[in-house]
């Protein structure tokens, strides 16, 4: 077992004996044989001319897999083996060359210290996995709602079959830029995804305290499940309340209508194990983000999608991509009520739509110099004792600066009560992750509002990053040619000397530090 693709991995060196996260060298070692399966099937999709269904196969194989070996997500080994059996069948049946596909144990030349000799090209191929693995996620989102991109299955295809080529360094640093542009595709199209199926977000007071039905958590991003557990639950007189990163759905005015939404429970996915077992109710978690569960709640644990654990009830879709949620209904129905564990309200809903409905007044504010500056602190949040350095960073920024956010790293600072410029909220809260997409169209059109490029508008970026996603999002921002964003709360492990060097001297990457000192590094005035 070698694993380092996310933030936080053992003293940032990479998780040998067990993840973290829990993951055990079992499900690693299916992870990577899962992995270069996909590997071989995408290199056999580029060389061979297959038929369309052959090919549609292998695009939904190479997304719902990429993303099931994505930090958090599934850690079912059953599961896991089972797709990798599956697609040793294909590749048998395509007549693709394969070498590991007569074991069932990962032989020497499937883990990452495999893809390059040269640690640096490794380094590189490493970013580009990443990279594709959030590729993968965001566009399992957006198919799960009916739509498609071929461009975007083409590259996921492409950048598979490339990590094991002999590539140069310009070649591998092209490749990762070409996934960049790739996520801003597929981000667009999640995002139309979720407006033309939930209607434009808008401004909403969400409350975070309890009430005295019995209830049910959902918690990760398929707003699709949220429908569904919200049609199904109607008057049933069972409260749903989202969690982490599915807060922004209390936005969308096609769940607004469900008075049985009643609000959000709890923060970030770290704290899983606290607010899943004060919650009392049964919980639902979707794609992703999942930790293995402690035996206090894991008896009213369910995960659907891509998401699993071993000893976790699994709800599926049928073949119309329906799913019976009826067992944790009824479970809800025998439970008490969820515990308080505060009792606030949180704005939401400014993603990019109804940020430009108010551009002339966040305009004329920045030209009055009532707003001196943005900064985009988007991202993941995580455990590290560290992270507390986003609040800080919040807490010490000038009233008159708004803070441009997206993903769970909104929850270091969005229960701070920073207030108002104007009635334009200093914490403009885009949504999920993926709507950090939101946070460049915002960008984009203050650009054009005061006729510069967008390094060159009062912007900056501090960022933290977490998983594999986010590395996705860090690609497309660079695509976008968005230069010195600050990266934290400590850079990828798998990024060596050398190639962060190439980071720094084209984009002016920088690794954030001591609040007082980046604040200046910024150019935050305090």
């Amino acid at each position: 077992m070698r694993c380092r693709q996310c933030e936080e991995t053992i003293k940032n060196g990479g998780c040998t004996k067990i993840g973290v996260c829990g993951k055990t060298p079992e499900v690693a070692d299916a992870q990577d044989l899962l992995i270069q399966s996909l590997m071989v099937l995408s290199k056999a999709a580029e060389e061979k001319d297959l038929p369309a269904d052959v090919l549609a196969d292998i695009d939904a194989r190479v997304a719902d897999g990429l993303f099931m070996t994505l930090t958090n997500t599934n850690f079912d080994l059953d599961t896991i083996q089972s797709c990798f059996r599956e697609n040793k069948a294909l590749i048998k049946e395509l007549d693709a060359a394969c070498h590991f596909c007569g074991t069932s144990h990962p032989p020497e030349g499937v883990g990452i210290e495999s893809f390059d000799r040269n640690a640096d090209l490794r380094s590189l191929k490493e970013l580009l996995l990443a990279g594709l693995k959030g590729l993968a996620a965001y566009y399992h989102h957006a198919v799960v709602l009916g739509r498609t991109d071929e461009e975007v299955e083409a590259f996921l295809r492409k950048g598979l079959a490339a990590i094991r080529k002999d590539l140069s360094a310009d070649e591998l640093v092209a490749l990762n830029m070409e996934c960049g542009e790739a996520g801003v595709t597929c981000m667009a199209l999640l995002d139309k995804a979720n407006t033309d199926t939930f209607g434009t977000p808008e401004i909403t007071v969400v409350k975070t305290g309890v009430g005295k039905n019995p209830g049910i958590l959902i918690s990760g991003h398929d707003l699709k499940d949220l429908r569904m557990l919200l049609e199904q639950t109607r008057g049933t007189g069972i409260d749903v309340y989202t969690h982490g990163e599915m807060l922004p759905a209390n936005a969308y005015p096609e769940l607004k209508r469900y008075d049985n939404l009643v609000g959000n429970y709890g923060g970030a996915w770290y704290e899983q194990k606290k607010e899943f077992a004060s919650f009392n109710g049964p919980i639902l978690l979707t794609t992703n983000c999942v930790l293995i569960p402690t035996d206090e709640y894991k008896d009213r644990l369910f995960t659907t999608g891509v998401a699993g654990v071993s000893g976790v009830k699994y709800i599926p879709a049928d073949v119309n991509g329906d799913k019976d949620f009826s067992e944790i209904i009824m479970m809800a129905k025998g439970c008490k009520p969820p515990e308080k564990i505060d009792d606030m309200e949180l704005v939401i809903g400014l993603a990019h739509g109804t940020v430009l409905s108010l551009a002339d007044k966040v305009v004329d504010a920045v030209k009055t110099g009532a707003i001196k500056r943005f900064v985009v602190m988007a991202g993941c949040d995580g455990r590290e004792k560290g992270r507390t350095y986003y609040t800080e960073f919040a807490k010490a920024l000038p009233a008159d600066t708004v803070i441009l956010t997206a993903g769970c790293a909104k929850y270091r600072y969005n229960k701070l009560g920073l207030g108002d410029i104007g009635g334009i909220p200093r914490v403009i809260d885009a949504g999920q992750c993926n709507d950090c997409y939101s946070l460049v169209v915002i960008a984009d059109a203050l650009s054009k509002a005061f006729g510069v490029s967008i390094n060159e508008l009062p912007l900056s970026f501090n960022i933290a990053w977490f998983e594999q996603k986010a590395c996705l999002v860090l690609l497309s921002l660079l695509h976008l040619g968005i230069k010195d964003i600050m990266l934290g709360p400590r850079l990828p492990e798998f990024v060596t000397p050398a190639i962060l060097d190439v980071l720094v001297g084209t984009f002016g990457l920088k690794a954030n530090g001591e609040v007082g000192s980046d604040m200046r590094i910024l150019r935050i005035e305090a």
